[in-house]
C-alpha cells in the first residue's frame, strides 16, 4: 500500500475508535434534560417543555466535538393537563423541590406524551444529525409511584466533509468519490419509574446496528454503530424545608468501550437557584449552575474540567441549556417530576 493511502486509513481508523466510545453526543446537563437519554420522560411535566442546548467540548483543540440540540415534549390527556392532583395552583410561591411537595404528593393521572428533537454533533470532519420523534405512556402504579414507557424513532444523517481531509493523492480510493453522506434509521426505548423523592430509569439508544463506510469500495473504512445502554437513578434529601440535596448516578455501556459512570450532586435553594457538581469516570469533573428566572424561562450552565490526557491541549468544556415552560398554566418555576 502506498503511504498516502496508509495515512488516510490511519486517520479514519482513529475517528472510528473515538466513535466507538462516543457515537452519540455526550452531555453534562442531562440532569436538566433526561429526555435526551430516555424517551419515557416524554410528557412527564404538566406543560410543554422546550429546550435548546449548546456544548463545546475540549475547547482550544482543533476539530473538537460541538453539539447543539432543540427538544420539545408535551403531555396529552385532559385529566392530567387540566386536573392533575399535584399541579401547583400556588404558582411561583410553591416549591416543588421542597419537603411540603413530598408530603402532599399523589401519583399522576394516566396520560400520553409526545415529542421530538433535532441534534447536531460535529467532531472534526464528521457530522451526525439526528431527527427523531418520541412517544410515552404514564400511569400510576400506586398512590405515590408512577411508571412510564417510551419509544424513540428517527433518522441519522452521517456526513464526511472531505474538504477538511488533506490528501497527498486526491484520488485516494479510501474516500475519493465515496459515500460521504448517508442516512440511517434510528430506534430507542426506555422505562422511567418516579415518585416524589426518587426516580429510576433505563434506556437504550441506537438499537438498529448499521454499517458505515465512506469509501467507494466496501473493503474501505467500514465501521458499525452499536447500541448505547443507560441506567440512571436519583433521590431527594431534604436538608431544610426549602433546601434539597439531589444526588444521582448514570451508568453507560457502549461495547466495546469500557463501561463508564457519572456521579452528580445538585443542591436546590427553594425554587429559584440550584448549584451542582459532577464526576465522570476517567474523564472530567464538572461545575453546574441553574436559575429559574420566571415561570417561562429556566437557564443552566456547566463547565467541565478535563482530567484525561486531553487536559494538556484542552481548555475544558462549556455547556449551556435554555428551557422554556410553555402553556405553564400553574406558573410553576421549575420541573415537578424531573430534577
Amino acid at each position: 500500500m502506498k503511504k498516502p493511502n496508509l495515512i488516510t486509513l490511519l486517520f479514519l481508523f482513529t475517528c472510528c475508535l473515538n466513535a466507538a466510545a462516543q457515537q452519540r453526543p455526550q452531555y453534562t446537563q442531562y440532569v436538566f434534560n433526561n429526555y435526551l437519554l430516555n424517551p419515557a420522560v416524554t410528557g412527564i411535566e404538566n406543560y410543554t417543555d422546550l429546550k435548546a442546548g449548546y456544548r463545546s467540548q475540549w475547547t482550544g483543540l482543533e476539530g473538537s466535538p460541538v453539539t447543539s440540540y432543540l427538544s420539545v415534549n408535551a403531555p396529552i390527556g385532559d385529566n392530567f393537563v387540566h386536573g392533575d392532583a399535584t399541579s401547583m395552583s400556588g404558582g411561583e410561591n410553591v416549591n416543588s423541590l421542597g419537603r411540603q411537595y413530598y408530603r402532599d404528593y399523589i401519583s399522576a393521572e394516566p396520560h400520553h406524551g409526545v415529542g421530538g428533537m433535532i441534534v447536531s454533533d460535529r467532531a472534526g470532519p464528521i457530522t451526525q444529525t439526528t431527527i427523531s420523534g418520541t412517544y410515552a405512556y404514564h400511569l400510576g402504579l400506586t398512590d405515590r409511584l408512577n411508571l412510564s414507557v417510551g419509544i424513540m424513532a428517527g433518522i441519522n444523517r452521517i456526513s464526511l466533509d472531505v474538504s477538511q481531509v488533506v490528501l497527498e493523492n486526491p484520488a485516494d480510493p479510501a474516500i475519493a468519490n465515496g459515500n460521504t453522506s448517508q442516512f440511517k434509521p434510528d430506534l430507542g426505548v426506555g422505562v422511567w419509574a418516579y415518585s416524589a423523592n426518587y426516580y429510576f430509569g433505563a434506556s437504550v439508544q441506537q438499537l438498529i446496528k448499521q454499517t458505515l463506510s465512506f469509501g467507494n469500495k466496501s473493503v474501505y473504512n467500514q465501521g458499525k454503530t452499536v447500541p448505547h445502554y443507560f441506567v440512571t437513578g436519583g433521590v431527594k434529601l431534604f436538608l431544610d424545608e426549602d433546601i434539597t440535596l439531589m444526588p444521582s448516578v448514570l451508568f453507560k455501556v457502549v461495547n466495546p468501550a469500557p463501561a463508564s459512570y457519572d456521579i452528580n450532586m445538585k443542591l436546590a435553594f427553594s425554587n429559584r437557584l440550584w448549584v451542582g457538581g459532577s464526576y465522570r469516570h476517567n474523564d472530567s469533573q464538572s461545575a453546574m449552575l441553574g436559575v429559574n428566572i420566571n415561570p417561562a424561562i429556566n437557564l443552566g450552565y456547566s463547565y467541565d474540567f478535563t482530567n484525561s490526557n486531553l487536559r494538556t491541549v484542552s481548555n475544558g468544556t462549556h455547556e449551556i441549556v435554555l428551557s422554556l415552560l410553555l402553556n405553564n398554566r400553574y406558573k410553576v418555576l421549575n420541573p415537578q417530576r424531573v430534577w
